[in-house]
């Protein structure tokens, strides 16, 4: 149950958005740029370090949503989210990915955890100076995100079918879109 009181049947943060959509706005913006927005990494690849910090998080709803928007975005291999979430070192993806997921992990644990050869490694498997500043940003931001969503004791459907449909839309359409709901939210209140 949780800890304050959030429309019934939004589970996660759309819950907390829906409780406070003036927070929700600028939060759903910076998931829209650091997840969906034009980059050099992927939307999937972006999705899998957002997972992968949600999952060291252990963060439930965070890390099944973004793993199967994940998922969608790799042509809905749901396996190698779980393999990334596992041993992302020994996972069929590329070199700078592994190393862009060692810096995110980095960040999860301690943001000074962050050492020149963990940035050098990402540089000699090809990781731009942009890549490298957006996964930062990426691991810190799911940090808030993980904590926002436990802290306040949200729910989350266990059923994973729903984070499929819901992760369909989310790939095509980005997180602006969430802010039809929360607009919706403010004008109820």
């Amino acid at each position: 149950m949780p800890h304050i009181r959030v429309p019934e049947g939004l589970p996660g943060i759309r819950g907390l958005f829906a409780f406070r959509p003036e927070t929700a706005i600028p939060l759903s913006e910076l998931a829209q740029v650091l997840l969906h927005d034009e980059g050099t990494l992927t939307p999937g690849e972006r999705e899998l370090i957002a997972t992968y910090v949600s999952s060291r998080n252990d963060c439930f709803y965070c890390q099944t949503a973004h793993g199967a928007i994940a998922a969608h975005h790799l042509g809905g291999d749901e396996a190698i989210v779980q393999e990334v979430k596992r041993d992302f070192e020994h996972t069929a993806i590329s070199p700078k990915l592994k190393a862009l997921l060692a810096i995110a992990g980095k960040v999860q644990h301690s943001s000074k955890d962050v050492q020149p050869e963990n940035i050098e490694r990402a540089r000699r498997e090809g990781a731009t100076d942009r890549e490298i500043h957006d996964t930062v940003l990426v691991a810190a931001a799911f940090c808030m995100y993980n904590r926002y969503v436990d802290g306040l004791a949200t729910w989350s459907p266990t059923d994973l079918g729903g984070f499929r449909e819901r992760a369909a839309s989310v790939a095509r359409d980005g997180y602006v879109g969430v802010l039809g709901y929360i607009k919706a939210a403010q004008a109820d209140r």
